[in-house]
């Protein structure tokens, strides 16, 4: 497994997670709150580090497990996962501009600012997690 797939993976095992915990803590929080007043900014940032610095783990670990396990087979990257990484990215920004379409349209209605934030949120999420799930078909699919 090379070092990007052995990324992708480890961004969906961080995002994920990440991404259904924050939805979860939203809802929970806006069954009484009217979401004019939740306080949703700490809790966005703290699941967006704690993917980060998940992901980052992950990847660490996996590649020092993983190059100890099978020392003599060659994990860096190669063309191919540089055209993989290229194509995902492609299918990722597609929900990247949905999310931001989203935001803009909630801006020209003047929405409250925790829908504007949760749509750019959902952009940058789907983007990730649709990306990465683009890019591990194309490793297990082959390219097209």
């Amino acid at each position: 497994m090379s070092f990007e797939e052995r990324n992708t993976w480890a961004g969906l095992v961080a995002s994920v997670p990440g991404v259904i915990v924050y939805t979860v803590w939203m809802l929970v929080i806006a069954r009484d709150t009217p979401v004019d007043r939740i306080d949703w900014v700490w809790p966005m940032v703290s699941t967006i580090v704690a993917g980060i610095v998940v992901a980052i783990a992950v990847s660490i670990v996996w590649g020092i497990v993983q190059s100890r396990r099978d020392p003599d087979t060659d994990h860096r990257s190669d063309v191919r996962d540089r055209e993989i990484a290229t194509q995902g990215d492609r299918v990722g920004q597609a929900f990247l501009v949905f999310g931001g379409l989203a935001a803009l349209v909630l801006c020209a209605v003047q929405a409250p600012l925790f829908w504007i934030a949760n749509a750019v949120y959902a952009g940058f999420a789907l983007s990730a997690i649709i990306g990465s799930l683009a890019r591990l078909g194309l490793y297990y699919r082959g390219m097209p």
